[in-house]
């Protein structure tokens, strides 16, 4: 276990040292003059190199990378050019609310995925497998911009449901249930996709479970189906769906951000392409850095889990 642990760390380490030379070279690679958007493009040719040197953009890009790598390690991602506030204020004020609606919409999905799943396999190709099966099916090929666009269409225009449009975010703090129903639409609309992962992963796990010979032993003993599910069949089953949970957590975290900025909630998502169209490459640069450790530090902990789920699996 120690040194499945150990092992895995230093993977992760690994993986996060990668992340952040690409995060790096990002800034270099987006079109534009970044003294052009500083000094805007009035500026003269001598101050533009002035602003240059001065931003030591004109050193080795390797010395480049160890100087601002420096800065990270010691919690300083630089400020923005923009809004001239520092890159980690604007993330520390804008992730709340994308582990807000993470949380919302993991909340829902299991709550809908897990009991239905275990219905549809009790009876594989009944009626209510069928339905369901057909219907996650039909759920999987429709995107989530499209799934949004279609909400607030009918509850927010057709139905006129106040607190759930375009710009109507209000925060936690200010207003808990207001909050939350601002955050209804995002929360359900990820949670769908979320749904359909699940369920299809936990019921082809459950129907392989079902078959084994210790459930015909505990049924054998007269133990209800509903203890049997529950008990001796769930555990088994969930290791695949929480390796998938782990893949599909750490990309709703950067899968949301299209439904945040089409609702103009100030998350992450909103923040980062309003960075991009307004040329802000240090918060565009500090956004992915952290989205990205992230998503790696999210499979990380849901790896960890897994084993003590199934302590097997550190032993192979």
């Amino acid at each position: 276990m120690l040194r499945y642990v150990t092992r895995r760390i230093l993977m992760l380490i690994g993986i996060i040292f990668i992340i952040s030379i690409g995060s790096f070279y990002l800034i270099h690679l987006l079109p534009g003059n970044i003294t052009v958007v500083i000094e805007g493009p009035g500026a003269s040719p001598a101050n533009q190199a002035k602003l240059f040197k001065l931003l030591g953009l004109n050193k080795p890009i390797y010395v480049q990378y160890f100087v601002w790598i420096k800065n990270v390690l010691s919690g300083n991602l630089g400020t923005s050019f923009i809004s001239q506030t520092s890159v980690v204020s604007t993330i520390r004020a804008a992730f709340p609310i994308d582990l807000e609606i993470m949380v919302l919409s993991q909340v829902l999905a299991f709550a809908a995925a897990i009991p239905l799943a275990m219905r549809s396999a009790r009876k594989p190709d009944g009626p209510l497998d069928r339905v369901l099966s057909a219907g996650s099916f039909t759920l999987l090929s429709v995107p989530p911009f499209v799934i949004i666009v279609l909400m607030v269409l009918y509850f927010a225009i057709k139905l006129a449901i106040p607190n759930i449009g375009p710009s109507s975010y209000v925060s936690f703090s200010q207003d808990w249930i207001t909050n939350l129903e601002s955050l209804s639409l995002p929360a359900i609309t990820l949670a769908i996709g979320s749904f359909v992962l699940y369920f299809r992963v936990l019921r082809s796990d459950l129907i392989a479970t079902l078959q084994e010979e210790f459930i015909t032993m505990a049924r054998s003993k007269g133990i209800s189906q509903r203890r049997i599910m529950w008990r001796h069949a769930f555990r088994p089953s969930s290791v695949a769906l929480l390796g998938a949970a782990g893949i599909n957590i750490g990309g709703l975290l950067a899968g949301g951000f299209v439904v945040q900025y089409l609702l103009s909630i100030p998350g992450l998502g909103y923040t980062l392409i309003s960075a991009i169209n307004q040329s802000d490459y240090l918060l565009v640069q500090g956004i992915v850095l952290v989205v990205a450790v992230g998503v790696v530090l999210i499979n990380f902990t849901f790896d960890f889990i897994i084993n003590l789920v199934d302590p097997r699996i550190s032993r192979e």
